[in-house]
């Protein structure tokens, strides 16, 4: 075998033996140490740049350690709380600390000509009071560096409470056909420092929607973090487009059809599913970890509950996804 090809093929053998071990559950490991430790890969590729032309044991030995270490260490590697890969994690170059405040009235606070609300830095609020006339509404989210948090009811329409540490959130809403639309944007700050060590400076949002709608949700990130229980609402659909993140979701009992579409990166994603509720997978994972507890398999790309054809509501969920973990689970 050419010496030249030793590393690329040993770096494949591994990352092939890697999820063959993981997905038969002989081997675990962080799924984010992937997007973590990457530059590890690059080391790999200098190294071996290096060292081409030499085929010396010794510098054989070498490109065969790098290579070893390397994946020693994002199998093994347990750093806890303590990533610095989410973009979150900056602080903004303002000494203005305020308490929560209510969005007609902040001083940092600006309306747009276009209606737009506008937070920077601080706590704040945003609120958009119930109307009955309301049978449908879509909740749009857009923009990364952000740990969002869904769970809690509330009487309003919608409610939100932020943490800005950097950036802005803009808020607005307008109607489409017969959907109320609910657009919730965090723009980032090209003035803002990073603050690597300090994991309580980072960006939050936390909703709370009103149980009487039934609600569509579009999530468009990139570097995030996304925790939504939303066992406690009607949910005609889900979809989530994001690059390296993580996203737990729960649903509650499904609609006539309640449909979920992902579309990610390199990212983790759990999504939980009541226990008799019918529901129908299909992938498009490439590399990804795919982990179905209670489905059938169907064939290379589906997975259905039992019973799901001849169930009146149903769960259609479909992913797509690079280097990602798919996990679904009944509950």
């Amino acid at each position: 075998m050419r010496n030249d090809k030793l590393v690329p093929g040993l770096i494949l053998v591994l990352i092939g033996s890697l999820f063959l071990l993981h997905n038969y559950g002989y081997v675990h490991f962080h799924w984010m140490n992937f997007v973590y430790l990457w530059p590890i890969f690059i080391i790999m590729g200098g190294v071996n740049l290096l060292f081409a032309h030499n085929r010396s044991p010794w510098a054989t030995a070498i490109k065969i350690g790098v290579v070893i270490a390397g994946f020693a260490l994002i199998v093994f590697g347990n750093f806890g709380n303590r990533y610095r890969f989410w973009p979150n994690h900056w602080t903004y170059n303002n000494n203005n600390d305020n308490d929560d405040n209510d969005d007609d009235d902040d001083s940092d606070s600006t309306m747009t000509s276009n209606g737009k609300i506008t937070k920077v830095e601080g706590n704040s609020m945003f609120n958009e009071p119930f109307n009955s006339a309301v049978k449908v509404a879509r909740l749009n989210i857009s923009g990364g560096g952000t740990t969002y948090n869904l769970s809690d009811t509330t009487n309003q329409l919608f409610a939100a409470t932020t943490r800005e540490f950097v950036g802005k959130y803009d808020f607005s809403r307008n109607n489409e056909d017969s959907v109320y639309v609910l657009n919730f944007k965090m723009h980032k700050n090209s003035s803002s420092n990073f603050d690597w060590g300090d994991k309580d400076k980072s960006n939050s949002a936390t909703f709370r929607l009103n149980p009487n709608p039934e609600w569509e949700f579009d999530v468009e990130t990139g570097a995030t973090k996304l925790d939504f229980d939303l066992s406690k609402f009607k949910v005609r659909s889900f979809k989530i487009h994001g690059g390296a993140a993580s996203f737990d979701v729960k649903l509650g009992q499904p609609l006539a059809s309640t449909s979920v579409e992902v579309s990610t990166g390199v990212s983790s994603v759990n999504i939980s599913i009541p226990q008799n509720a019918a529901c129908r997978i299909t992938t498009e994972s490439g590399l990804s970890n795919n982990k179905f507890d209670g489905f059938n398999k169907k064939d290379d790309n589906a997975y259905e509950t039992a019973g799901f054809a001849n169930a009146k509501n149903k769960i259609y969920i479909k992913m797509k996804g690079g280097l990602s973990d798919f996990r679904v689970k009944r509950y």
